[in-house]
Protein backbone atom coordinates (compact mmCIF):
# COMPACT_ATOMS: atom_id res chain seq x y z
CA UNK A 1 0.00 0.00 0.00
CA UNK A 2 1.09 3.64 -0.45
CA UNK A 3 0.32 7.05 0.87
CA UNK A 4 1.14 10.25 -0.78
CA UNK A 5 0.84 13.57 0.74
CA UNK A 6 0.15 16.17 -1.50
CA UNK A 7 1.54 19.19 0.97
CA UNK A 8 3.45 22.27 0.93
CA UNK A 9 4.80 21.64 4.00
CA UNK A 10 6.34 18.29 4.64
CA UNK A 11 8.15 18.69 7.55
CA UNK A 12 4.99 18.47 9.16
CA UNK A 13 3.95 15.20 8.08
CA UNK A 14 7.10 12.87 7.53
CA UNK A 15 7.94 13.39 11.24
CA UNK A 16 5.09 11.67 12.33
CA UNK A 17 6.40 8.65 10.64
CA UNK A 18 9.53 8.75 12.02
CA UNK A 19 8.84 6.51 15.56
CA UNK A 20 6.52 3.56 16.95
CA UNK A 21 4.00 1.39 14.72
CA UNK A 22 4.10 2.79 11.78
CA UNK A 23 7.93 3.55 11.30
CA UNK A 24 8.28 -0.70 12.24
CA UNK A 25 5.55 -1.24 9.42
CA UNK A 26 7.73 1.33 6.32
CA UNK A 27 10.62 -0.22 7.28
CA UNK A 28 8.72 -4.05 6.52
CA UNK A 29 7.60 -2.67 3.38
CA UNK A 30 3.60 -3.35 4.22
CA UNK A 31 3.29 0.21 3.30
CA UNK A 32 5.12 3.43 1.58
CA UNK A 33 4.85 6.83 2.11
CA UNK A 34 5.66 9.67 -0.09
CA UNK A 35 5.15 13.74 -0.59
CA UNK A 36 4.03 15.75 -3.32
CA UNK A 37 4.69 19.64 -2.84
CA UNK A 38 2.35 21.64 -5.24
CA UNK A 39 4.61 24.72 -5.54
CA UNK A 40 6.90 22.02 -8.10
CA UNK A 41 4.15 22.68 -10.33
CA UNK A 42 3.31 26.09 -9.85
CA UNK A 43 3.92 28.25 -13.30
CA UNK A 44 4.09 31.57 -11.66
CA UNK A 45 7.50 33.01 -11.26
CA UNK A 46 7.60 32.57 -7.58
CA UNK A 47 6.00 29.43 -6.98
CA UNK A 48 2.92 30.88 -5.83
CA UNK A 49 0.19 28.47 -5.20
CA UNK A 50 -2.69 31.18 -4.08
CA UNK A 51 -4.41 34.18 -5.30
CA UNK A 52 -7.09 36.38 -3.78
CA UNK A 53 -10.35 34.78 -3.44
CA UNK A 54 -13.18 35.44 -6.23
CA UNK A 55 -16.28 37.45 -5.03
CA UNK A 56 -14.18 38.87 -2.33
CA UNK A 57 -13.51 37.80 1.41
CA UNK A 58 -11.06 37.38 3.74
CA UNK A 59 -7.61 35.90 3.30
CA UNK A 60 -6.06 33.69 -0.29
CA UNK A 61 -7.69 30.72 -1.93
CA UNK A 62 -5.22 27.79 -3.10
CA UNK A 63 -5.80 28.32 -7.10
CA UNK A 64 -6.34 25.43 -9.11
CA UNK A 65 -3.72 25.70 -11.36
CA UNK A 66 -0.79 23.71 -9.45
CA UNK A 67 -2.88 21.10 -7.86
CA UNK A 68 -4.37 20.85 -11.33
CA UNK A 69 -1.00 19.50 -12.56
CA UNK A 70 0.02 18.18 -9.31
CA UNK A 71 -3.01 15.77 -9.18
CA UNK A 72 -2.48 15.12 -13.33
CA UNK A 73 0.91 14.30 -12.68
CA UNK A 74 -0.30 11.86 -9.99
CA UNK A 75 -2.64 10.37 -11.73
CA UNK A 76 -1.10 9.89 -14.50
CA UNK A 77 1.94 7.68 -12.88
CA UNK A 78 -1.00 5.76 -10.98
CA UNK A 79 -4.51 5.91 -12.56
CA UNK A 80 -5.96 4.18 -10.06
CA UNK A 81 -4.97 6.28 -6.68
CA UNK A 82 -7.97 7.26 -4.32
CA UNK A 83 -8.14 10.64 -4.03
CA UNK A 84 -8.96 12.41 -0.66
CA UNK A 85 -9.87 16.00 0.58
CA UNK A 86 -9.70 17.45 4.12
CA UNK A 87 -12.10 20.26 4.55
CA UNK A 88 -14.24 20.99 7.43
CA UNK A 89 -17.38 21.22 5.28
CA UNK A 90 -17.37 17.61 4.42
CA UNK A 91 -19.02 14.07 5.88
CA UNK A 92 -17.58 13.00 9.59
CA UNK A 93 -14.85 10.12 8.61
CA UNK A 94 -16.17 7.23 11.03
CA UNK A 95 -14.15 3.98 11.61
CA UNK A 96 -16.04 1.89 8.95
CA UNK A 97 -14.18 4.39 6.18
CA UNK A 98 -10.71 3.76 8.29
CA UNK A 99 -11.69 -0.18 7.33
CA UNK A 100 -12.69 0.29 4.37
CA UNK A 101 -10.48 2.52 2.71
CA UNK A 102 -7.59 -0.07 4.24
CA UNK A 103 -8.48 -2.27 1.28
CA UNK A 104 -7.16 0.66 -0.96
CA UNK A 105 -3.43 0.30 -2.74
CA UNK A 106 -2.97 4.06 -2.78
CA UNK A 107 -4.13 7.08 -1.38
CA UNK A 108 -3.35 10.25 -2.00
CA UNK A 109 -4.09 13.03 0.66
CA UNK A 110 -4.68 16.34 -0.23
CA UNK A 111 -3.79 19.31 2.33
CA UNK A 112 -5.49 22.75 2.09
CA UNK A 113 -3.73 25.97 3.35
CA UNK A 114 -4.66 29.74 3.42
CA UNK A 115 -8.98 30.06 3.12
CA UNK A 116 -9.17 26.83 1.24
CA UNK A 117 -8.95 24.95 -1.88
CA UNK A 118 -10.36 25.94 -5.32
CA UNK A 119 -13.60 24.50 -4.94
CA UNK A 120 -13.25 23.06 -8.88
CA UNK A 121 -10.22 21.42 -7.66
CA UNK A 122 -12.13 19.10 -5.79
CA UNK A 123 -15.13 18.61 -7.77
CA UNK A 124 -12.89 17.29 -10.77
CA UNK A 125 -10.07 15.14 -8.64
CA UNK A 126 -12.14 14.17 -5.30
CA UNK A 127 -13.28 10.25 -4.48
CA UNK A 128 -14.01 11.38 -1.07
CA UNK A 129 -14.25 14.46 0.93
CA UNK A 130 -13.79 13.75 5.00
CA UNK A 131 -13.88 16.22 7.78
CA UNK A 132 -12.42 15.22 11.38
CA UNK A 133 -14.28 17.27 13.40
CA UNK A 134 -16.74 20.26 13.24
CA UNK A 135 -13.79 22.87 13.79
CA UNK A 136 -11.68 24.62 12.09
CA UNK A 137 -7.31 23.65 11.83
CA UNK A 138 -4.47 26.19 10.26
CA UNK A 139 -4.37 23.33 7.49
CA UNK A 140 -5.16 19.95 6.05
CA UNK A 141 -2.29 18.11 7.22
CA UNK A 142 -3.18 16.69 10.25
CA UNK A 143 -6.50 15.88 9.69
CA UNK A 144 -4.39 13.89 6.59
CA UNK A 145 -2.16 12.11 9.44
CA UNK A 146 -5.56 11.79 11.74
CA UNK A 147 -6.78 9.55 8.37
CA UNK A 148 -3.96 7.74 7.56
CA UNK A 149 -3.29 6.84 10.93
CA UNK A 150 -6.76 5.59 11.48
CA UNK A 151 -6.41 3.54 7.76
CA UNK A 152 -2.68 2.46 8.28
CA UNK A 153 -3.67 0.92 11.72
CA UNK A 154 -6.03 -1.68 9.65
CA UNK A 155 -3.61 -2.50 7.00
CA UNK A 156 -2.52 -6.11 7.68
CA UNK A 157 0.34 -6.68 9.26
CA UNK A 158 0.88 -3.09 10.99
CA UNK A 159 -0.23 -3.93 14.00
CA UNK A 160 1.55 -6.59 15.99
CA UNK A 161 -1.78 -8.03 17.08
CA UNK A 162 -4.54 -7.96 15.40
CA UNK A 163 -7.05 -8.95 17.54
CA UNK A 164 -6.86 -5.73 19.21
CA UNK A 165 -8.46 -4.36 16.60
CA UNK A 166 -11.94 -6.01 17.82
CA UNK A 167 -12.17 -4.71 20.89
CA UNK A 168 -11.58 -1.10 20.02
CA UNK A 169 -14.05 1.72 20.28
CA UNK A 170 -16.43 2.60 17.53
CA UNK A 171 -15.99 -1.01 15.90
CA UNK A 172 -19.48 -1.68 17.61
CA UNK A 173 -21.56 1.16 18.59
CA UNK A 174 -20.14 1.40 22.21
CA UNK A 175 -17.22 2.65 23.69
CA UNK A 176 -14.03 0.43 24.11
CA UNK A 177 -14.12 -0.71 28.47
CA UNK A 178 -11.46 1.06 30.18
CA UNK A 179 -8.32 -0.32 30.44
CA UNK A 180 -5.95 -1.39 33.56
CA UNK A 181 -2.30 -2.08 34.21
CA UNK A 182 0.02 -3.71 36.89
CA UNK A 183 0.18 -2.94 39.82
CA UNK A 184 -3.47 -4.78 40.76
CA UNK A 185 -3.45 -1.60 44.02
CA UNK A 186 -1.43 1.94 43.39
CA UNK A 187 -1.25 4.12 46.25
CA UNK A 188 -4.87 2.84 46.68
CA UNK A 189 -6.26 2.84 43.31
CA UNK A 190 -7.54 -0.41 42.80
CA UNK A 191 -7.88 -2.40 39.97
CA UNK A 192 -11.55 -3.91 39.90
CA UNK A 193 -11.64 -7.08 41.68
CA UNK A 194 -12.98 -9.12 39.17
CA UNK A 195 -10.56 -8.50 36.53
CA UNK A 196 -7.99 -10.26 38.59
CA UNK A 197 -10.24 -13.67 39.14
CA UNK A 198 -9.39 -15.45 35.85
CA UNK A 199 -13.14 -15.46 34.65
CA UNK A 200 -12.90 -14.78 31.10
CA UNK A 201 -16.55 -15.28 30.93
CA UNK A 202 -17.87 -12.73 34.00
CA UNK A 203 -15.08 -10.19 32.95
CA UNK A 204 -16.13 -10.28 29.15
CA UNK A 205 -19.84 -9.46 30.92
CA UNK A 206 -18.05 -6.14 33.21
CA UNK A 207 -16.31 -5.11 30.31
CA UNK A 208 -19.79 -4.74 28.45
CA UNK A 209 -21.14 -2.97 31.38
CA UNK A 210 -18.74 -0.57 32.34
CA UNK A 211 -18.05 -0.21 28.35
CA UNK A 212 -22.12 0.63 28.21
CA UNK A 213 -21.68 3.23 31.27
CA UNK A 214 -18.39 4.94 29.43
CA UNK A 215 -20.89 5.43 26.02
CA UNK A 216 -24.08 6.89 28.40
CA UNK A 217 -21.70 9.38 29.51
CA UNK A 218 -19.48 10.91 27.08
CA UNK A 219 -21.82 9.11 23.87
CA UNK A 220 -25.20 8.78 24.78
CA UNK A 221 -26.56 8.49 20.95
CA UNK A 222 -24.38 5.63 20.62
CA UNK A 223 -26.00 3.49 23.29
CA UNK A 224 -29.00 4.61 21.55
CA UNK A 225 -27.63 3.18 18.60
CA UNK A 226 -26.36 0.08 20.17
CA UNK A 227 -29.73 -0.77 21.40
CA UNK A 228 -31.72 0.07 18.65
CA UNK A 229 -29.64 -2.52 16.96
CA UNK A 230 -29.66 -5.56 20.07
CA UNK A 231 -33.34 -4.84 19.63
CA UNK A 232 -33.62 -5.30 16.12
CA UNK A 233 -31.60 -8.42 16.17
CA UNK A 234 -33.79 -9.92 18.45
Amino acid sequence: MKFTFVTLFQNIVEGYFQDSILKRAIQKEIFSVEYINPRDFSESKHNKVDDTAVGGGAGMVMNPQPLFDTLDALKSQDEDVHVVFLTPVAKPFKQNDAKRLAKKSHIAFVSGRYEGIDERVIEKYADEVFSIGDYILTGGELASLVICDAVARNVDGVLGNSDSLTTESFETQLLEAPSFSKPKDYKGNLVPSEYLKGNHSKIRLLKLALSECKTKFFRPEQLLKHRTRKSYEK
